[in-house]
């Protein structure tokens, strides 16, 4: 037995851990972090909140997060009550309990590639098959064409990230409504990056009173400024709901997180102003870009999508050796960039002038 492998499953002995690179640098831009930390008043309430949880830590904590699930549908709003939320430790979190309930073998997950890398990986490792689907050209989707590509393959789960990841693009709601009436059964709208979404840009929330197999997964690690608290949280009807207690862990949420991001919902408008600064960073990063000659995804989000490189491998590097961490992801000749404060995204201009005209 010493000498023996490992008895891993077959079908994970190729796989490697999701993950982007932790280097220690003076400007990390690789991971999509809201730049900005809580405010003193915010790190007041969430120490308060974890100090009265820490008196109550021998017992467990609130199995099915009640009060935290009323406090996310009064968040999202459009009439949502705490029985059409569920929440768990971070969105990919949300999106495996998904696959465990509607998934697993002999079923298929279908999702539209260039997309979020853990969708395919999640579906992998909870034996769903998973089908990738071409966006066009531009990253964007025909919903035609994306209707056909459903009806052809019938899955039993469709995921759509918008604000796309890694493009950075919101699909268009004639889109998400041509996948929901294509689709046999759940539709996922992954929109971890809703609240950076341009002016008049619709959620897929509005659309749940009209499709029951539509699901809208959100994540307080972004906009809230809580990548640390691991808080993610979907949106559906409470008969999808339901079934994620099926799979969910007992006591899968503990005491501490409810209480933080309740805590952080309650004073949600101060995490929140952040992101005005950031959609402002944002436009003004895409329209130097351009000036500079280079073919820029329209963003939605808090990060950027821009190329093309002959060696994209070669500027990711110029701008590491020069205390800058991008992400190397998506498209192989483009690379992503988050947003920063004005201050990271001067040090990124700079360096990326510097790598380009040495």
């Amino acid at each position: 037995m010493a000498d023996a492998p490992l008895p891993v499953r077959n079908d994970l002995k190729d796989l490697h851990p999701y993950g982007a690179p932790q280097i220690d640098v003076p400007i990390r831009l690789n991971t999509n972090e809201n730049p900005y930390p809580p405010s003193p008043a915010l790190q007041r309430a969430v120490a308060d909140a974890v100090a009265q949880a820490a008196a109550t830590l021998n017992r467990y904590p609130d199995r099915d997060a009640i009060e935290l699930r009323k406090d996310l549908a009064d968040y999202l709003g459009h009439g949502l009550t705490a029985r059409h939320v569920w929440a768990a430790n971070g969105s990919n979190e949300v999106i495996q309990q998904l696959l465990q309930a509607f998934g697993g073998p002999g079923r298929r997950a279908l999702g539209f590639e260039p997309g979020y890398s853990m969708h395919p990986l999640i579906a992998r490792v909870t034996c769903t098959t998973w089908i990738e689907a071409d966006r066009d050209e531009d990253f964007g989707l025909d919903p035609e064409r994306a209707a056909r590509v459903i009806q052809e393959n019938k899955p039993s789960l469709v995921f759509l990230t918008s604000p796309n990841n890694p493009t950075g693009t919101a699909a268009p709601i004639e889109v998400i409504e041509a996948i929901c009436d294509a689709a046999p059964g759940l539709v996922v709208i992954d929109e971890a990056y809703a609240e950076f979404a341009r002016e008049g840009t619709p959620s897929a929330l509005a659309l749940l009173p009209r499709y029951p197999g539509l699901v809208v997964t959100r994540t307080m690690s972004k906009a809230f400024a809580m990548a640390g608290a691991r808080v993610g949280y979907l949106a559906a009807a409470p008969e999808v709901v339901e079934k994620l207690l099926l799979v969910r862990l007992p006591y899968h949420l503990s005491a501490v997180t409810q209480a933080v991001a309740r805590a952080a919902l309650a004073l949600a408008a101060e995490p929140l102003a952040t992101v005005t600064n950031l959609r402002t960073e944002r436009d003004r990063l895409v329209s130097w870009l351009r000036g500079q000659g280079f073919t820029v995804a329209d963003s939605d989000a808090n990060f950027v999508l821009f190329g093309t490189f002959t060696s994209r491998r070669d500027v990711w590097q110029g701008l590491l050796d020069r205390g800058v961490l991008v992400r190397e992801v998506g498209p192989p000749r483009w690379l992503r960039v988050t947003v920063g404060t004005p201050e990271e995204m001067a040090a990124f201009r700079t360096a990326l002038s510097e790598v380009l005209n040495p």
